[in-house]
């Protein structure tokens, strides 16, 4: 009976242990079956209240599928895709289009477009041929209407260069009484070919260096005008005159009142007179300062002639007026 009494002790243990462990297991089971409350919502919140998830034993609750949302890239339906270009695609590919069904009227837009450019480059040659006097033949003269400015020794030096070594007037216009040195034969010693009228102009170029370096000396000492300023006159007579006389006179530093061009006539007589070291002999030294000084007179006259209707010149040629 003892040994009964063990057994069912012992049994009837592990049988506790049995029940107490099966009842866990429905507890827990049991809580996962009862659905869990959904949160009271705020006060004052919009947001409406959702249901809770359903679930069933031995299977995870589903998720609740989230709201589809259209991406913000995405395309509407009715948009096309041509709308997503920017303009300036759609204006090239809509003038292609234009161009590929009409191709009389495109080479006629070639053709004008071709006659634009055209005419915009004869305007620009124009412009360019108004002031050609200024830089190939004249040099630096004072426009109508402006007012003469005393000249500072900077603005004398640039002049300096500009009419005696950096400009092509400076060597054209001796050129040119080379060229009739060489028609008129003299000096008789030198040859009548190319060789000569290198000499002439070489002879030429070495007077006028030395006469208009001596002419500088003396306008910037005695502070004369050395530019030529057009005419504030009308008419073709006065105008004439005024380009004569002022060969022969010229501004003092008041820029008003006229004074004898004796620097300019000083150098050409010393030009003349210089320039018989290079020539052939026998020569008279102070015959070949006179003839400089005379060359002077009718070159300066005409040139001063020449610049003052030029801008007449430049209108019969075409150019606008400015």
């Amino acid at each position: 009976m003892k040994e009964l009494g063990r057994v069912l002790r012992r049994r009837g243990g592990l049988c506790v242990v049995l029940f107490v462990g099966y009842v866990a297991i429905r507890a827990v089971a049991f809580a996962q079956d009862v659905p869990t409350p959904a949160p009271s919502p705020q006060p004052g919140s919009s947001q409406p209240e959702q249901a809770p998830p359903s679930s069933s034993q031995g299977q995870a609750p589903q998720s609740q599928a989230p709201q589809s949302q259209a991406p913000q890239n995405q395309q509407p339906a009715n948009q096309k895709p041509d709308d997503q270009k920017p303009q300036e695609e759609k204006k090239q590919e809509e003038k292609k289009k234009d161009e590929n069904a009409n191709p009389a009227q495109a080479a006629a837009d070639l053709t004008v477009q071709a006659a634009q450019a055209t005419e915009k480059l004869g305007e620009a040659a124009l412009v360019k041929a108004r002031d050609w006097e200024n830089g190939w033949f004249v040099g630096i003269y004072v426009e109508k209407g402006r007012v003469l400015v005393p000249m500072t020794d900077q603005q004398r030096r640039e002049i300096y260069l500009q009419q005696t070594l950096t400009s092509p007037s400076a060597y054209l216009k001796r050129m040119f009484a080379a060229g009739i040195d060489q028609a008129r034969g003299v000096p008789w010693q030198w040859d009548d070919g190319w060789a000569g009228y290198a000499e002439r102009f070489a002879s030429r170029e070495g007077q006028f260096i030395a006469s208009n370096s001596v002419a500088a000396m003396g306008n910037a000492a005695l502070e004369y005008e050395v530019r030529y300023d057009q005419c504030r006159c009308q008419g073709f007579w006065a105008r004439t005159r005024h380009a004569i006389m002022r060969n022969f006179l010229t501004y003092d530093h008041s820029e008003e009142h006229l004074r004898p061009q004796w620097a300019l006539y000083g150098g050409s007589f010393a030009g003349g007179l210089i320039s018989t070291a290079w020539k052939p002999h026998p020569r008279n030294t102070f015959a070949e300062g006179g003839r400089a000084m005379a060359e002077q007179a009718g070159f300066g006259a005409a040139l001063n002639l020449f610049i003052e209707f030029s801008p007449d010149i430049n209108l019969k040629m075409g150019a606008k007026k400015r």
